[in-house]
């Protein structure tokens, strides 16, 4: 397959399987007739995994580091399920980060509804953003 055909099975665009081409992530043989690069259904199955992986929230570093044990025989499962042990906790602290500036948001909206728009006068910026002070 070349680049456009695998990009295609896999939902991709070209540019991600050049990417993960560069980073080594899959491989393709050159076509001696013409130096395209050419993909095997190995490099479809890892652009899949690569995609499934990173839905779950994988690093194209870890994604690296679980080919490389796959590929010298050892099973990547352990390492797979203490990687995503660590990351419920970080992804649930994020989510809680982004709900607290979600309020802080919500809560500037609010108390600028009844504020009048400034006009710069050389002092002032935006007398919204100066103005505000978020209640406690």
């Amino acid at each position: 397959m070349r680049v456009s055909e695998l990009a295609t099975k896999a939902d991709v665009t070209a540019e991600t399987v050049r990417h993960y081409t560069r980073l080594g992530l899959i491989h393709a043989e050159r076509d001696p007739n013409n130096g395209y690069q050419l993909y095997d259904h190995v490099a479809l199955q890892r652009l899949n995994f690569i995609r499934q992986a990173s839905e779950l929230g994988f690093s194209l570093k870890q994604i690296e580091e679980i080919f490389h044990q796959s590929d010298s025989g050892d099973s990547p499962c352990p390492m797979v399920r203490d990687l995503l042990q660590k990351k419920v906790p970080e992804t649930r602290l994020k989510i809680a980060q982004l709900q607290a500036h979600l309020i802080k948001m919500e809560n500037a909206l609010a108390a600028w509804e009844s504020m009048p728009n400034g006009a710069p006068d050389g002092h002032s910026i935006c007398c919204l953003i100066e103005d505000w002070e978020e209640t406690k």
